[in-house]
């Protein structure tokens, strides 16, 4: 098994819990937790446990989320589990054109607040046109306008994959701690895209919160259970990921639900708050060289999972460019030069397993990309494609957060779109060049100049040898790998001398 070195970086400890590095706190987000006035008169909530029983509860909206199929919702008097009337969501069919992202999703908020500490769980009966799987549903998301709380979707609760069939079923999303419920405006929430490429119809009744009384043997968890080793350095900070931040409960079916539950619900703690400090969203700050163990509890109960944080020196970044003539440079990725427009740093192709690929901000002055769980990535720059037929090289700088072993390997692949400049129009090109075992070095960044003329390999996809093109339409820079999983990127640009 690999020695890995597990660095913080900003987006989280994303599955295989690469802590993502990112800028300080400010102020006002450090520390969260603020000393409040024993004279202060608490305003009280109503606890209407209703959210859609024959329509909206009072107060209840709809706000369809940016990209969502905006029709998405309706109410229908037609299909019903009880009563008069149920919600009705059509998932769109892949590329439709009333869908900007592709997929249908909502929050359904009551900004008024409810206080639901006296429920354990939300539920509701659903059935579908076809046997599919919800991405996410749950409650607790209200885009942040509670004007009572400053921090957005601070009891978040997502069941993944929910799974429905052709025939009505009740179902139960259990909440992960009720006592913290006194002030919610999240009541509901979804987002779903096509199954397989097509879309479908499902429906939901007798949507509200329950006092089940049988949902039990609490078992919270950080870090999705496992007791990590990581390394971090003092002034740059990290969060606990929420996507590890779990809550497994014993419904009355007998059956074990678990939900992602957001930091909020958690109690975090440092076992050395003179090397780490953590406050109350899962944010970590490492003040001091040394070792700290990060833990949690939830409603009093120890979470599973924790974190051993050894605390060094400052981040090396990589190493400045060179000062070139901006006519003989085109930029993708680097703080050095004016970078070309870039569509994403990770496009989330069929296949892919890599996380990842935000812009990483380090100490308010450097940015870097990262990517975990690698098996290939692309940075794409397709509007517009880039001219690269007078440039001689491409610079790429890849720093591996892991131990090299023999057969290790990375390959750095361009494609070229052809001049149509539309990925798969039949006139893509594509090569790449392979970095074995002695070109790589642990924990430390190599600096590749790599002449263009050596993308000669066809490496997959069907596509001719990248050399056979102009490079006239370059459009992606790929990472590839099928043994190292987490890699650092930054300077990535083609040049000229």
């Amino acid at each position: 098994m690999k020695n890995r070195k597990f660095i913080y970086l900003r987006s989280t400890l994303l599955l295989s819990f690469v802590l993502i590095l990112f800028s300080g706190c400010d102020d006002d987000t450090w520390p969260l937790s603020r000393e409040v006035s024993d004279e202060i008169d608490f305003a009280k909530f109503g606890n209407n446990p209703e959210v859609f029983i024959d329509g909206f509860s009072g107060g209840l909206e709809y706000l369809p989320f940016e990209g969502s199929k905006l029709d998405a919702f309706s109410v229908d008097t037609e299909v019903k589990y009880a009563g008069t009337a149920s919600m009705r969501f059509d998932i769109p069919n892949f590329g439709d054109p009333d869908a900007e992202l592709g997929f249908a999703g909502a929050i359904f908020p009551d900004y008024g607040g409810r206080d639901l500490s006296g429920y354990d769980a939300l539920t509701f009966w659903a059935k579908a046109t076809k046997a599919a799987t919800i991405n996410q549903i749950g409650f607790g998301s209200d885009f942040g306008d509670n004007v009572y709380r400053d921090i957005k979707d601070q009891y978040l609760v997502t069941k993944q994959n929910l799974r429905i069939s052709t025939g009505w079923t009740k179902y139960i999303i259990p909440i992960p701690d009720p006592s913290k419920l006194v002030n919610e405006s999240g009541m509901f929430w979804y987002a779903e895209g096509p199954e397989n490429g097509d879309g479908y119809t499902f429906w939901i009744d007798e949507l509200k919160f329950e006092k089940l009384g049988t949902v039990a043997q609490p078992r919270p968890a950080i870090f999705e259970g496992e007791d990590l080793e990581a390394q971090a350095f003092i002034g740059i900070q990290g969060k606990i990921p929420d996507e590890g931040l779990t809550q497994t409960l014993n419904l009355p079916s007998g059956n074990n639900e678990t939900v992602l539950a957001a930091p909020s619900y958690f109690t975090f703690s440092s076992s050395n708050v003179e090397v780490v400090r953590v406050n109350q969203l899962g944010f970590l700050s490492p003040v001091g060289v040394g070792t700290a163990e990060i833990t949690a509890t939830l409603g009093g109960v120890k979470a599973k999972g924790s974190a051993l944080l050894e605390v060094s020196g400052g981040f090396e970044f990589a190493p400045v460019p060179p000062a070139r003539d901006p006519a003989t440079v085109i930029s993708i990725f680097s703080d050095a030069y004016a970078n070309v427009l870039v569509d994403n740093y990770n496009g989330f192709f069929g296949g892919q397993t890599t996380i990842g690929g935000a812009i990483e901000i380090i100490e308010d002055v450097e940015n870097i990309i990262v990517y975990e769980n690698l098996n290939f990535v692309a940075t794409s720059f397709t509007n517009p494609t880039v001219d690269a037929s007078g440039m001689t090289f491409l610079h790429v700088d890849i720093r591996t957060e892991e131990t090299i072993d023999p057969g290790d390997s990375i390959i750095l692949e361009l494609i070229d779109f052809g001049p149509d400049s539309v990925f798969g129009g039949g006139d893509d090109t594509g090569g790449g060049i392979t970095f074995t075992s002695g070109d790589l070095e642990s924990g430390a960044w190599i600096s590749l100049d790599i002449p263009l003329v050596n993308f000669t390999n066809n490496t997959g996809g069907g596509l001719s040898g990248f050399a056979n093109g102009a490079k006239t339409n370059v459009a992606q820079v790929v990472f590839a790998s099928g043994t190292i999983s987490s890699i650092v990127v930054d300077n990535i640009y083609f040049y000229t001398e």
